[in-house]
């Protein structure tokens, strides 16, 4: 009898790696706590408890691993990745980062100036997150073994006390918001591994978050729920967010702001761009009440000023509705299979 085997698609973020998350890792490892958020509560923790006492909030921590091809790409690279990324994953708390981890796996033969660019990146978007990278671990692997490079990191922050923020609490009645156009990060990597060129350059969306969501807590602490929609996209992000909450979604077509040239190269490669990767957005839920300042909030931080509005959360049982352009519904499920490998 053959085997079971690990697939490209298995790591794409959509229903494959749900089901593989569920049936090898959570079933044994897991804490018991329902998994879905991008950070853990470290709630047990003195430092946490001596925090709260002192104002502050609960210490989150979380932990990534990048495996981009190629390595450099329009508007960013490996290095400046593994910082935002880990730091936007903090900021899915609500968190304002405290600290990052850094560990390398070098490939033999790895051009060292490379190397160079890839740290000086690095460096510079923990700068722009106000977080330093305080410890680390470096590799060597024999030629072949790897992909030139690989980043794993990890983070720690605190949430502001009173801030309540998790993939589990959209409530009917909820707005949902994005802070920017989707689908730019998928396209721009895709288009420089496979040497496509477009009319208008498409470049990745890779920035720290930590800073906008700080504001748009700051406008509205009764945000419900927040998350980065990296591998899978939008749509995937949202089923995670409906079936955690047990709600649905509904997402207007024509609200969710996607780039012309982004749009285009999507419609020539066959591609939803609402299931193309991101580095840079994040989904902000809240009640309706909220919204206006949420919103707000965001158009007037650099990297928000394009935030639309794109639906709402309804009465359900964890679907996501596509409102199309002609007044009809379609479900936007989690997809099945390989779209994008190596975006992130």
């Amino acid at each position: 009898m053959s085997q079971e085997r690990v697939l490209l698609a298995h790591g794409d973020g959509g229903q494959l790696m749900a089901e593989l998350i569920e049936r090898v890792f959570v079933s044994r490892l897991g804490t018991g706590e329902p998994p879905g958020d991008d950070s853990a509560r470290i709630g047990g923790s003195e430092e946490s408890k001596r925090r709260r006492g002192e104002g502050g909030g609960w210490l989150v921590f979380t932990t990534d691993a990048f495996v981009v091809e190629p390595i450099f790409f329009p508007g960013g690279d490996i290095g400046k990745l593994a910082v935002c990324g880990t730091v936007n994953d903090l900021a899915s708390a609500g968190a304002r980062p405290i600290a990052l981890s850094a560990s390398f796996i070098l490939e033999e033969g790895l051009v060292i100036a490379d190397l160079e660019r890839v740290v000086e990146s690095m460096a510079s978007a923990a700068a722009e997150a106000g977080v330093r990278v305080i410890c680390g671990d470096t590799k060597v692997v024999p030629r072949g073994k790897a992909d030139k490079l690989y980043i794993s990191t990890s983070g720690v922050g605190e949430v502001p006390k009173g801030a309540e923020v998790s993939g589990s609490l959209a409530r009917p009645g909820d707005v949902v918001m994005v802070s920017g156009p989707v689908g730019d990060h998928g396209l721009a990597v895709l288009s420089q591994r496979e040497g496509l060129e477009f009319e208008s350059p498409i470049v990745s969306d890779c920035a720290p978050l930590a800073g906008l969501v700080a504001a748009a807590l700051e406008a509205a602490p009764q945000i419900h729920v927040l998350r980065d929609p990296t591998r899978g996209g939008l749509a995937t992000a949202l089923n995670e967010i409906a079936r955690q909450s047990g709600v649905d979604i509904e997402v207007g077509e024509e609200l969710v702001p996607v780039r012309p040239a982004v749009a285009a190269a999507c419609e020539l490669l066959g591609l939803d761009p609402l299931y193309v990767a991101n580095e840079g957005k994040m989904i902000v839920i809240a009640p309706a009440d909220a919204a206006g300042a949420v919103l707000s909030a965001m158009e007037s931080h650099p990297l928000g000023w394009e935030a639309a509005q794109i639906g709402g959360v309804t009465e359900g049982r964890g679907r996501v509705l596509l409102r199309t352009a002609l007044g009809t519904h379609r479900i936007l499920d989690r997809h099945v299979g390989e779209q994008l490998p190596r975006i992130c």
